[in-house]
């Protein structure tokens, strides 16, 4: 614990304390989360997944990594940028003794590849759509600014929720008379 914290410049938090609570480990996992996503360079992200792993809890460690891939995913220049970094950390996550858990963060992955092939201009369709989350297609409805994506979330959405997210931002709400 006291090398990865310092290994990225933290320096404030009681190693003690972390190893004996694991909800002070978790917050200092996610400030290494911060931390190492905030940073330019990709090449010590695996070590990182790979020490936070090793936590007994691995709840606390499945947070941690799943927060490090949504906030990589949201910084990465496209989908082939977020396929490499994302494979190079695919055997890392096989550590899991819960498959629930490697099949969560596999989940994720997918799809932020998704997401990021939709902000590269791709236009699913409805089968394609409806192989995706959920949580995924909420937030597809609540940042896409395609038009077509909107509409396709419209009519075709997981839920009424996300069915209408999408038709207020596309603007094809019909008004309901009484």
């Amino acid at each position: 614990m006291a090398e990865l914290l310092a290994g990225v410049g933290i320096v404030d938090v009681d190693v003690d304390d972390a190893l004996a609570d694991e909800h002070v480990r978790s917050a200092a996992y996610q400030r290494v989360v911060s931390v190492t996503a905030a940073s330019r360079s990709r090449d010590r992200d695996r070590a990182i997944v790979a020490t936070i792993l090793r936590d007994p809890h691995e709840m606390a460690s499945k947070t941690a990594v799943v927060a490090l891939v949504d906030r990589i995913a949201t910084h990465v220049s496209g989908p082939a940028a977020f396929r490499q970094w994302s494979a190079e950390l695919l055997p890392e996550i096989e550590r899991f003794t819960a498959e629930g858990h490697r099949d969560f963060i596999r989940r994720r992955i997918d799809d932020w590849l998704f997401h990021l092939s939709v902000e590269d201009g791709h236009v699913p369709t409805p089968v394609e759509l409806a192989k995706v989350t959920c949580w995924m297609q909420r937030v597809l409805a609540e940042r896409s600014t395609s038009p077509e994506v909107l509409a396709l979330l419209a009519a075709s959405g997981c839920s009424k929720k996300v069915r209408n997210i999408a038709k207020d931002r596309a603007g094809i709400r019909r008004l309901r008379t009484r």
